[in-house]
């Protein structure tokens, strides 16, 4: 068996550890099995600009995930499975196709819990003419012995960073480790490919590009993932500060997750990165 798939039999990919044997069909936490689900693959021009370029992000949306978060943006996709399986020349063929119609990268969304049948054809693509970044755009939550058997095969990381409390990560995704494994993630990840790099046109090609998406009440615990990038990750951390939050999913039913994040909310916490040191700190 392909070393990458062997994680599979005894499932410890992600840090759920469900230890199911997904290559005989069955499934743990993430409903899936060995098998490849895509929801959609497109060229796409909402992510950041040194991801979209001039031709898009080759942006490949994997169905299921490894979390649980009531309030998820994309919760049809993660939460609901809206999807379809598909072969690996399938696959394939859809990154060789985004790299014909000129995309910047290829950009998988979600792709912890389908990454070692993901990456298996990734090595393929590669032997075909496959020329493109390949990015790794995750909710954090990583095994990062896993994560070192993609040194070399991923060239930009783009985690969440969505709690620096355990016990929110615990109420609102269902996660009771996430904080330790996320540090240990990001670690690993700044070890394999160091601070972003933007080329002269604008465009990413290699380094970690870091997402924390601001939560209502002070729930994601910002300061907290902030003095972490500043003091052990890298004072050139490129952190993305972002204001989408919109209450979807199951959010209705909390309290403190119905109503939207202010503009002094955001500002606050870009204002805290800055003054950590963080130079680098987005849009």
């Amino acid at each position: 068996m392909n070393p990458l798939r062997d994680w599979l039999k005894n499932c410890t990919t992600c840090p759920n550890a469900c230890r199911v044997d997904r290559t005989s069909g069955e499934v743990g936490r993430c409903r899936t099995d060995d098998g490849i689900v895509v929801s959609s693959a497109s060229l796409h021009f909402g992510e950041e600009s040194c991801l979209v370029g001039s031709g898009g992000s080759g942006t490949i949306f994997l169905t299921a995930c490894n979390l649980s978060c009531d309030f998820c943006q994309n919760y049809e996709i993660s939460q609901l499975d809206r999807g379809h399986h598909i072969s690996s020349g399938e696959l394939l063929r859809i990154m060789l196709d985004l790299q014909q119609r000129g995309a910047e990268n290829i950009n998988f969304v979600s792709p912890t819990h389908q990454a070692p049948q993901i990456f298996e054809t990734v090595i393929r693509a590669k032997r075909e003419g496959l020329r493109l970044p390949i990015v790794y755009n995750c909710g954090g939550y990583e095994n990062p012995d896993f994560l070192r058997e993609l040194d070399g095969l991923v060239d930009i990381y783009m985690p969440d960073f969505k709690y620096g409390r355990n016990e929110e990560a615990k109420r609102y995704s269902g996660i009771a480790d996430y904080v330790g494994f996320c540090k240990g993630a990001l670690r690993e990840m700044h070890r394999q490919v160091g601070d972003l790099k933007i080329e002269l046109d604008g465009t990413a090609r290699r380094g970690l590009l870091i997402r924390h998406l601001v939560l209502p009440d002070g729930i994601a615990g910002s300061r907290e993932i902030i003095d972490f990038l500043a003091s052990e990750i890298s004072p050139n951390t490129c952190l993305n500060i972002m204001d989408q939050y919109r209450p979807m999913f199951r959010a209705d039913t909390n309290s403190r997750l119905r109503r939207r994040v202010s503009r002094w909310d955001v500002e606050e916490a870009r204002n805290y990165a800055l003054s950590k040191g963080l130079t680098r700190v987005l849009p």
